[in-house]
Formats: structure tokens, C-alpha cells, sequence
């Protein structure tokens, strides 16, 4: 039997790699905001993040969605959500290598506090979340419950060891007697959404000291979670509560999973709608204070929403990258041919931007910086986050039909790209959360622009957009009409200014001539001539492992 060809100009697959350590523009950001002891901690998991084996994962858990069973073969309820094996050893890989809420731990050990706990997990998160994002929605809320939940300090001493442990354990017992803990979160509803004052359940106080929850959630995250922060009801207005899966005398909790949602993206991870009924809760914060409450779990996962967009982006990119670099056309290879050189580099000028500015906000978190991360928080989120089905079409565009087809691994990037722009608020919400940042705590205003201030000078085009940023803001009266103006306009100059204080000059002059000067077309691969494109794609190429 014969071949009818042979088979030639194909790409190899994309394995053996190293996301973290062979990111140029992430080891610098690692360095810059921490140290070398911080990377080399990593260096296992950068192992694991480029192996054929954590790529396998991600395609089962991608191919094999959680599915819901509501009762057991005797008609009881059980309301538990089954995941695919591959599920799991994605998340015991980011629990077990510090991803969720163990930096909380270690910043705060009394002998021997890490200065870097949070630098470390977002370098870490920006890598391994390139291999599968949907499992990163758990851990990030597991990361982000914390701070939230030291509001209630008796309940952060039961729950604080399993939530801040690095040890996974996948189904349902009493919290506080597992060795790791999961944890989600209730807040949307059917008549509010984002409007969460709207919340219709309803909390009664009971006389053991918790309060029975009743009413419907319309997205709950991760369902099969160990514990949940959830909005209801009180006289005193909208109260936050811990919601357990599990209750202490090892009940199953009222916590009716009516079905999952069916989304665009984000397959592997189950979302859900739930009904509460009599369900048991323990009150965090103060009664009528659960915006404030939930909001500060809400605010720590915006870092998330920027560091998993700029691991969308960057694991595009690569696989664009690895595709030119091995694919011929019309008798060169196609990251030798100028158009696609333009392409690609401004592919890297966009992921390049958005980890420094997502390591930054990091950085802000070890160093405590709370009112420049309010603000540059919001405003990357809005920033970052919308411009990333943008650029992962356009690297999916560079496989051409190949970048079409699930195996090359674009389909999923691209369907999972418009996903964090829309979590906890989509654009509209958060740019106006922008100017009430800067309208209720000037202090937020003054540390960003103290941060866009540092690098005036550097660059003409820079300064131009420092004025007009400026120029904006001097204009109250139409904020809320532009307020997308100027969360945009926020967060490229902060890039700008992290690109023109830290990058290679061709990278940052690159950004400040398309991004800030406007010498650029309306869609990627317009850079201007002169542009050093070939410097910027070799930098962007990731090293094997």
C-alpha cells in the first residue's frame, strides 16, 4: 500500500517549552518586583505549564465538561457536579504550587514573612493558567476569599489553614476538617445582576448565632466548592454570609444546584444557578455591610481578570509565534517575512505591556499599596481585559485554517478571551468604578499619577498622552459620558510608563508610536515603518525548558 504523499511543512507540536522561565518579559517583571530566589521557586511548575502532559489535561477537562447530578440512583438530592480526572490535576497542580490562597500565609507568617508571596503566585498564576484558564476561576476565588473573609475574625481562625493550604482535596466533607479548601461565591441574581443592591434572598437570624438563607442565584461559580461568600437580605439592608457546603454536624447544606450554565467559554469549569432554602450561613461583617464585604473579594480578583487575560494573550502569541517560526510559505519562513513580522510584534508589544502592568498590580499587593491598587487595578481590568479577544483572533488568523481547528489549541483561547472583561462587572460597571476611585478617594488618583508621572520625559509621544489624560480629568462635568476614555487612556499610560522605565527601547518606543502616538491602523499588524519588529519578536520567543 503506498502513501498517494509525503507529508512535509508541518508544525511540530508546541511541548517542552518553559512559560515562566522562558518569558523573557515575565523573568524581568519577576526580578524587577522581587528576587531570584522568587523565579527559582517557580521552576518546577514552568516545567510542568510547557509539558505534553499538562497540555493533555487541558484538552480532557475542556472535552469532557462537568455535568451535573442532582440525585443519587434513590431519589435523594446530592446536588454534586461530576469533572472530568484531568480537572483535578489541574487544580492540584495550582493549589499544590501556591496559586490560591497560600500567599496570604506566607506574607503573613510571624518568622518568616515572604515580601514576594503575591509577585510569586502572579508569575506563577500568568504561566500555568496558559496550559487551562477554566480552572483558574476557583482558585482565584479561593485567592481572593481571604482578605474578604478576615472581616469576620472568628471565622478566618476555623477556615483561614484549609483556604491559605497547598493541598487539594476534591469533594464534599466538613470544612474544618479538610486538609485544603475551595471556595466561590453567590452574587448575581435573575432581576439585579451587577446591580447587587437589588439582591431579593433573604437571611433570618436563627438562634444558634447562623442565619437561613432563602432565594435564587443566578450565577454561581465552581459549585462544588467547600465554602461560599453569598448576598442576602437583612433589616439593615444587603449582608454578606460564609455559606458551607458541608455543615459541622456533616449534613449536606441546602444548596439546590438547579442546573449549569451552558457558556460561550470556560468549558471545563462548572457555573451554576442555585436555589437556597433554609440554607445555614455564618454573618461576615457588619448586618447592612455586604457590598463592602463581598466587593473586597470582588476587588481582589480584578489582578486575576488582568493576569489571566495577559496568560490569554501570551499563550496566543506563543502558539502564533511557534507556527511562524516553523511554517513555510511562498519560500521563506513566515517569522522572516516583514508583514508577518509586523504582525507578530505588535502581538508581543500588546503581551509584553500587559504582564508588566499585571505584575505590577502584584507588586502593589506585597507592598501594600491599596490606594494605587484600587484605582490601576479597575482601570487594568477594563484595559486589559477588553483588548484580548482582539489579539488572540489575530494570533489565531496567524495559523490560518489550522487556527481554526480545535487541536491547535485557539479555538478554546479564543472563546475563553472575552470572559474576565465580563466577570464581576463587564466594561460599563468598571469604568465607571474608575471614576468613583478617584472621585471618593483621591489618594487613589494621586498614587497613579505619581506612577505616570515617573516616566514623563522619556518619550515626547508619552507625555503628549500624560496630557491629555490630564486634560480629561480637568473636565468633570462629561466624566461619566467618557468614562471608558479615560479608564483606557489610565491604563495605557501606566503601560506606557512601566514599558519606557523597564522594556527595551525598540518595545517601548513601538507601544508609545501605535498605543499612545496613534501611528497605527485600526487593527494589529500596522506598525510604522522603522519599527525594530525583528529584535521584538526574537525577545518574545519562549525558550524551551
Amino acid at each position: 500500500m503506498s502513501s498517494t504523499h509525503e507529508v512535509t511543512n508541518q508544525v511540530p507540536p508546541l511541548v517542552g517549552h518553559d512559560p515562566i522561565a522562558g518569558d523573557t518579559a515575565l523573568v524581568e517583571a519577576c526580578l524587577r518586583h522581587a528576587d531570584e530566589l522568587t523565579l527559582d521557586s517557580l521552576e518546577e511548575l514552568g516545567a510542568l505549564a510547557g509539558s505534553e502532559q499538562a497540555a493533555e489535561w487541558g484538552r480532557l477537562a475542556n472535552e469532557n465538561p462537568p455535568r451535573l447530578r442532582t440525585h443519587d440512583r434513590t431519589g435523594h438530592r446530592v446536588d454534586e457536579v461530576e469533572f472530568h480526572p484531568a480537572w483535578h490535576e489541574l487544580m492540584g497542580a495550582a493549589v499544590g504550587h501556591g496559586l490560591a490562597g497560600a500567599p496570604w500565609a506566607l506574607a503573613d507568617d510571624p518568622e518568616h514573612p515572604d515580601p514576594h508571596a503575591h509577585v510569586r503566585r502572579a508569575v506563577g498564576y500568568l504561566g500555568w493558567t496558559q496550559v487551562e484558564m477554566g480552572h483558574a476561576c476557583p482558585v482565584t476565588m479561593t485567592y481572593a476569599v481571604v482578605p474578604a473573609l478576615r472581616r469576620a475574625p472568628e471565622l478566618a481562625v476555623v477556615f483561614e489553614r484549609g483556604l491559605t493550604s497547598t493541598s487539594y482535596e476534591a469533594g464534599l466533607a466538613d470544612p474544618r476538617t479538610k486538609a485544603g479548601l475551595v471556595a466561590g461565591m453567590g452574587m448575581t441574581e435573575k432581576q439585579g445582576g451587577s446591580d447587587v443592591r437589588a439582591t431579593t434572598t433573604r437571611a433570618v437570624a436563627q438562634p444558634d448565632g447562623t442565619y437561613a438563607l432563602t432565594g435564587h442565584k443566578w450565577f454561581t461559580s465552581a459549585p462544588m466548592s467547600d465554602l461560599f461568600l453569598v448576598l442576602a437580605q437583612l433589616e439593615e439592608g444587603v449582608s454578606c454570609f460564609l455559606v458551607p457546603r458541608m455543615l459541622p454536624d456533616g449534613d449536606r447544606n441546602v444548596f439546590r444546584l438547579q442546573r449549569l450554565k451552558d457558556k460561550l467559554g470556560d468549558r471545563s469549569n462548572a457555573s451554576s444557578e442555585v436555589e437556597f432554602d433554609g440554607t445555614a450561613g455564618w454573618l461576615v461583617g457588619e448586618p447592612g455591610r455586604g457590598v463592602p464585604a463581598i466587593l473586597e473579594m470582588v476587588a481582589t480578583t480584578r489582578l486575576d481578570c488582568v493576569l489571566g487575560s495577559a496568560a490569554t494573550v501570551r499563550a496566543a502569541l506563543t502558539q502564533a509565534l511557534h507556527h511562524a517560526r516553523h511554517r513555510e510559505a511562498f519560500g521563506a519562513r513566515l517569522v522572516d517575512q516583514p508583514l508577518m513580522q509586523n504582525v507578530l510584534a505588535d502581538l508581543a508589544v500588546e503581551s509584553e505591556a500587559a504582564t508588566a502592568l499585571a505584575i505590577r498590580l502584584a507588586a502593589a499587593q506585597d507592598a501594600g499599596e491599596a490606594d494605587f491598587l484600587r484605582l490601576a487595578g479597575a482601570a487594568a481590568k477594563f484595559a486589559v481585559c477588553k483588548r484580548t479577544p482582539t489579539v488572540v483572533a489575530e494570533a489565531l488568523e496567524v495559523l490560518g485554517g489550522n487556527g481554526y481547528v480545535e487541536e491547535s489549541v485557539l479555538p478554546r483561547l479564543y472563546r475563553q478571551a472575552p470572559l474576565n472583561s465580563i466577570w464581576e462587572g463587564s466594561g460599563n460597571v468598571i469604568a465607571l468604578d474608575v471614576l468613583r476611585a478617584m472621585d471618593r478617594r483621591s489618594e487613589s488618583a494621586e498614587a497613579v499619577l505619581a506612577e505616570i508621572e515617573a516616566a514623563t520625559g522619556a518619550d515626547d509621544r508619552y507625555d503628549r498622552a500624560a496630557a491629555r489624560l490630564h486634560a480629561e480629568l480637568a473636565d468633570p462635568e462629561q466624566l461619566p459620558f467618557r468614562a471608558r476614555r479615560v479608564a483606557e487612556l489610565l491604563a495605557l499610560c501606566l503601560q506606557g510608563s512601566l514599558l519606557l522605565q523597564h522594556a527595551p527601547g525598540a518595545v517601548a518606543d513601538a507601544f508609545c508610536a501605535t498605543r499612545l502616538g496613534g501611528d497605527w491602523g485600526s487593527v494589529l499588524g500596522t506598525l510604522p515603518a522603522g519599527t525594530a519588529t525583528a529584535e521584538i519578536v526574537d525577545r518574545a520567543v519562549v525558550a524551551p525548558a
